[in-house]
């Protein structure tokens, strides 16, 4: 084969892949979570979450409670039931052999749920979600306390937000 023939066969062969993939990239139907045509919004503001046992959890169900009701507050005639189920945990990292301590560590927070249509139910996700949180012990006792408390704050709102986000995609569906 001449290169003019083979410049042409390769020409064409590109040609012929770029509309193969227009044409796939046509068929994706990619839109925003939260659109107003989706309704997950109003779906978010039907949801109810079940009572917490823990301060951890209570955080955590405080951060989805805001979240799906956008400030809005819990509903009153729910749709939706949310079982959650919250645990945590905090463990040194760093050990310090002169002092027998630890310097650091870190809290894990672990969120399990099962997302429920009231009226039939049906389970539409259920799941579990986990965060770690860094933290640093001072040496004074209070400090360490508080130090492990806010560590428990933040891994408590970033395992809301990501449960928040998997119910949000269940109810999109």
């Amino acid at each position: 084969m001449s290169s003019d023939n083979l410049f042409k066969l390769a020409r064409a062969a590109g040609v012929a892949s770029l509309v193969a993939v227009a044409g796939l990239l046509s068929s994706c139907q990619v839109r925003p979570l939260y659109a107003e045509s989706t309704g997950v919004t109003q779906k978010l503001a039907d949801v109810a979450f079940s009572d917490a046992g823990t301060r951890v959890g209570q955080q955590v169900r405080n951060q989805l409670i805001f979240i799906a009701g956008r400030g809005a507050g819990e509903t009153k005639t729910p749709k939706y039931t949310v079982d959650l189920s919250v645990s945590s945990g905090t463990g040194g990292v760093l050990y310090l052999p002169s002092s027998d301590t630890s310097a650091a560590g870190r809290t894990t927070v672990t969120a399990s749920f099962t997302l429920k249509n009231v009226t039939d139910g049906k389970v539409l996700k259920s799941g579990s979600r986990s965060v770690t949180s860094l933290v640093d012990f001072p040496t004074q006792e209070f400090a360490k306390a508080r130090a492990i408390r806010d560590s428990e704050d933040r891994a408590a709102r970033e395992v809301a937000e990501l449960v928040g986000a998997d119910i949000a995609a269940a109810l999109s569906r």
